[in-house]
């Protein structure tokens, strides 16, 4: 079952190495072998997505809540490195597609971090991470063909007020 699954994952019998997603010649992140990567990023994203839901149970208190949501969100996103390594996945963070969406994700990754722990500004804090929210969608919607311009169309549709 794992060889199909390595197999399909990293291109099977294609001659194409470089559009393999488990391509470990790509960039040699680690000598970690296709099926211990796929459990890496599996835990990677399993840890991520435990530690936004914790943030939910402390939401009253909104600088552990924005700390846990981001440190989650910021493994769940990261945990990708371990499949197209880190290379490839900054190549595909900064492409001109995704790179402002990229830029404001990191920014309020950065900002909230700053609101939360130096500033300690619940409100300023809460904001930075509703922010890391959208960017984030923004962001994940740029892998999804014609999604950003559905989700445009939808939202100019929502909030036109001349009918």
């Amino acid at each position: 079952m794992w060889a199909k699954l390595n197999q399909s994952i990293s291109g099977g019998d294609n001659d194409e190495g470089g559009d393999a997603l488990l391509d470990d010649e790509s960039d040699n992140l680690c000598s970690l072998s296709p099926t211990q990567r796929i459990y890496v990023f599996a835990a990677c994203l399993i840890a991520g997505l435990a530690l936004m839901f914790l943030s939910m149970v402390v939401f009253a208190k909104p600088i552990k809540f924005a700390l846990l949501f981001t440190f989650g969100n910021v493994l769940a996103v990261g945990s990708t490195v371990f499949l197209i390594g880190a290379t490839k996945q900054m190549r595909m963070m900064f492409d001109s597609v995704r790179i402002y969406a990229t830029a404001i994700y990191l920014g309020c990754v950065v900002l909230a971090l700053i609101c939360a722990l130096w500033i300690h500004s619940k409100i300023l804090t809460i904001l930075a991470v509703i922010v890391e929210i959208c960017a984030l969608v923004w962001y994940s919607l740029s892998y999804i063909p014609f999604a950003r311009r559905m989700v445009s169309e939808l939202m100019v549709r929502l909030c036109d007020t001349e009918l």
